[in-house]
């Protein structure tokens, strides 16, 4: 396939869409079966893409953020969403697990390193996989930072986000009890798993509409609600992982293992007027990290598909494939 070169293709976009050369799935144990896709070029630079969430699922469009001349794209649906099975499964399903699976992932195509690109939820994974693992990445690309802490959260569920978008707020919290509304996660979390199909259903629209609401800049909130054969998912898994705080503990907090990667280089883009993930996470994981690039993009939120995002990921990546990865 012929390649563009990335000063030709500025004003481009994303690269053309493709097809795997490759699809699986792999059984990694506990009863789960990850769907796992290869495309671009099997001798390319390989690079695992990590989708957000938790719950959301890869989507065709992130396999366009690489040159198939260049890269191997490793993309997979993390357990319990996407194309992976059982769908929506809370058992035996934390970031650790996770980390885990992502070995197999590398194991079975014989990749012995890789870049790593995530986004959200995305780039807590890579983060914390890149801390367990050093010695198996080459580089991160990161979009959006979530560092998995309580005072993110507390955030986005506690009401900071909402003085931002009162009529919204209103609306998502006002789905349960006025006694209940102190801690939304733990109300969601009865109802997502209260064993009532149309129950879950309903309040997983409503987690699902929330978040999707506030991740573009452009967005007046209409059209929030999520289509209900994604939302269950991503709704029970998102918050599965919140209300256990994400099964950080303490010792394994992102910020305080920063010296195990010190040295990997890392592209760290940030929108902003990030209402999800508010620019502070980003601007602190800079702080220690002295081979990580910070990008503010003046204007932009949180979603991967914002243009100025979206552009500055396509330079990050394209420069570290022409100028090649340790």
């Amino acid at each position: 396939m012929d390649r563009v070169p990335w000063q030709q293709r500025q004003h481009v976009g994303l690269y053309p869409p493709i097809e795997p050369f490759e699809r699986r799935m792999l059984d990694v144990g506990d009863g789960h079966r990850l769907h796992v896709e290869r495309c671009g070029n099997p001798d390319g630079i390989p690079v695992v893409v990590l989708h957000g969430g938790p719950g959301g699922g890869a989507s065709p469009a992130m396999r366009r953020y690489f040159d198939p001349a260049r890269w191997q794209v490793v993309l997979f649906d993390q357990r319990g969403c996407g194309r992976s099975t059982p769908n929506a499964e809370v058992q035996a399903n934390t970031t650790w697990h996770l980390v885990a699976d992502m070995e197999r992932i590398r194991q079975a195509f014989g990749i012995t390193r890789w870049a790593v690109f995530g986004g959200s939820w995305g780039a807590t994974l890579g983060l914390i996989y890149a801390q367990e693992h050093p010695d198996r990445v080459r580089a991160l690309f990161l979009r959006g930072v979530f560092l998995g802490t309580r005072p993110e959260l507390d955030w986005f569920y506690g009401g900071g986000a909402g003085r931002f978008w009162p009529d919204l707020w209103a609306e998502f919290a006002g789905m349960v009890p006025e006694d209940e509304r102190g801690d939304l996660i733990a109300a969601y979390h009865r109802r997502l798993f209260s064993g009532d199909p149309l129950e879950e259903g309903r309040f997983a629209r409503a987690w699902a509409g929330w978040e999707n609401a506030l991740a573009s800049i452009d967005s007046n909130g209409a059209g929030a609600h999520g289509a209900a054969d994604h939302a269950r998912a991503f709704a029970r898994l998102e918050n599965h992982y919140f209300v256990n705080d994400v099964f950080l503990p303490p010792e394994k907090q992102i910020l305080a293992r920063m010296d195990r990667i010190a040295d990997i280089p890392a592209v760290i883009v940030q929108g902003r007027h990030d209402m999800i993930c508010p620019p502070v996470s980003a601007w602190q994981l800079a702080q220690g990290w002295p081979a990580a690039r910070l990008v503010m993009v003046a204007r932009a939120g949180h979603a991967l598909s914002e243009p100025g995002i979206t552009a500055e990921l396509l330079r990050a990546v394209a420069e570290a494939g022409a100028g090649g990865l340790p």
